[in-house]
């Protein structure tokens, strides 16, 4: 998809080309960190009605666990976040939700150094990825790119935002984010160890 709307296929070569930012301090949270609703929302800087609205129509659904009935909480994966943000960033520039869920899918298909990698440029109408700077040159010399998010500058602040808010395990067991020493984190660990 490298410079053409998200439909398209990236080619092998792409993953060569050089990042648009250095992406070498990026450090994914634990893998099995969950994180509610509420901290989800605040992360992604959505409300809540937005986050199940999401959740109900498929559009950004939980991966660490979905709602399994009445009074079960939802757990996001820091990669669920990330894509929330994003999906936050298009809605406010005005991307049709038929583009966003396309660009969601392309999305949701790449974790880590791969998707940290990428640029999404859009026209307002249509979504395009970029995995170099001269990609990003020629969408707005062709007058295709209006607005650009690069992924990895979202990764950054999405990761720095949860390093200091709650977390849990898929068995719903608490993730004390390092160096938060506040008194209700305090009395967590003294439960855990006694």
């Amino acid at each position: 998809m490298t410079g053409r709307q998200m439909p398209a296929e990236t080619a092998d070569s792409a993953s060569h080309q050089g990042a648009l930012f250095d992406d070498a301090q990026l450090r994914p949270l634990p893998a099995d960190a969950g994180y509610r609703g509420p901290v989800a929302c605040a992360a992604a800087g959505i409300t809540y009605r937005q986050l199940d609205y999401w959740a109900r129509t498929g559009l950004v659904a939980p991966t660490v666990r979905g709602a399994a009935g009445s009074g079960t909480q939802r757990l996001y994966s820091f990669h669920d976040i990330l894509i929330l943000r994003i999906v936050k960033r298009l809605i406010d520039t005005g991307v049709s939700l038929q583009n966003i869920r396309v660009a969601v899918d392309h999305l949701a298909a790449r974790q880590g150094e791969d998707l940290a990698r990428i640029t999404l440029m859009s026209d307002g109408a249509s979504i395009y990825e970029c995995r170099s700077a001269d990609e990003v040159v020629d969408l707005v010399r062709g007058g295709q790119g209006v607005f650009g998010i690069a992924v990895g500058s979202v990764w950054r602040e999405v990761e720095g935002t949860l390093a200091t808010l709650p977390a849990e395990d898929p068995d719903g067991q608490d993730i004390a984010p390092a160096g938060v020493t506040d008194e209700l984190a305090q009395r967590r660990a003294q439960r855990a160890a006694g």
